[in-house]
């Protein structure tokens, strides 16, 4: 790997580390960068998980700190979701990529319609569902979130935000605090999964995790200060990037202007 390579991949690790802790989808930065630098789709898959443990080390530090983080209760939904992330962990090298990526796209366009629709759920949050048992549909949810994150990793902060707001009641800024929780912990369980299959390169990863951990910092710090609107902006602009580029769309309008 070129010694250039490096600094890029602490640029993009920054901003994947910034999009991922407010949002999620940055491996769609870090991915493509992975394999540009020679390696392997599915050794880069395993690598990124390296920085994303690690960025989510410091993310979920620092909302602890502000007193942002709910523990108890992010630990209750972490449970299913690492049941589901080793799983797809596990069969992550046998499924259409393609494929994937259209059906994540489409579902990212729902989930636009979704955060457009009524904002103030997103902003305020919703204490009666906060206090409500998990019950076994949203246990489902969780492990269905934690299968696609342990398969790809990109856009599972989306969809674990949708289902801390909508299913669990809480505002973004303290959804965001459980969803890099919950990512931490089976982020931990998947990157296993990939080194016993010999899928990690440390000497990236850890570069790659530099990047991260700083944009985890920055966007963590940003999210405490500016409070749900800004975070929901920034969550909106990912969603249309992500699908965006998910749905081929960005090939298409390139395709025209030439």
């Amino acid at each position: 790997m070129d010694w250039y390579i490096f600094p890029l991949i602490v640029a993009a690790g920054f901003a994947a580390g910034f999009i991922n802790t407010l949002a999620g989808s940055g491996s769609l930065i870090t991915l493509p960068l992975l394999i540009f630098a020679g390696l392997p789709a599915n050794v880069a898959n395993g690598t990124n998980r390296v920085a994303v443990l690690l960025q989510t080390v410091v993310a979920v530090s620092r909302f602890r700190q502000s007193g942002t983080l709910d523990l108890k209760r992010g630990l209750q939904l972490t449970a299913p979701a690492i049941l589901g992330a080793v799983i797809g962990a596990q069969i992550a090298v046998n499924l259409n990529e393609q494929v994937m990526e259209t059906v994540i796209g489409i579902l990212m366009v729902v989930m636009l319609v979704v955060v457009l629709i009524r904002p103030k759920r997103w902003l305020v949050g919703r204490p009666e569902l906060q206090g409500a048992g998990h019950g076994w549909l949203r246990l489902v949810i969780f492990f269905l979130i934690g299968i696609y994150g342990g398969f790809i990793q990109a856009g599972v902060g989306i969809f674990l935000l949708a289902g801390l707001v909508l299913g669990t009641g809480y505002e973004l800024v303290r959804a965001n605090a459980v969803k890099n929780l919950i990512v931490m912990v089976f982020t931990l369980f998947a990157l296993v999964v990939f080194i016993l299959n010999d899928q990690v390169e440390w000497l990236p990863g850890l570069v790659l995790a530099v990047g991260n951990m700083l944009g985890a910092w920055v966007a963590a710090r940003m999210a405490i200060e500016k409070g749900a609107k800004f975070v929901r902006w920034i969550l909106i602009a990912v969603i249309v990037v992500s699908a965006t580029v998910l749905l081929g769309l960005s090939d298409w309008a390139v395709g025209l202007l030439r």
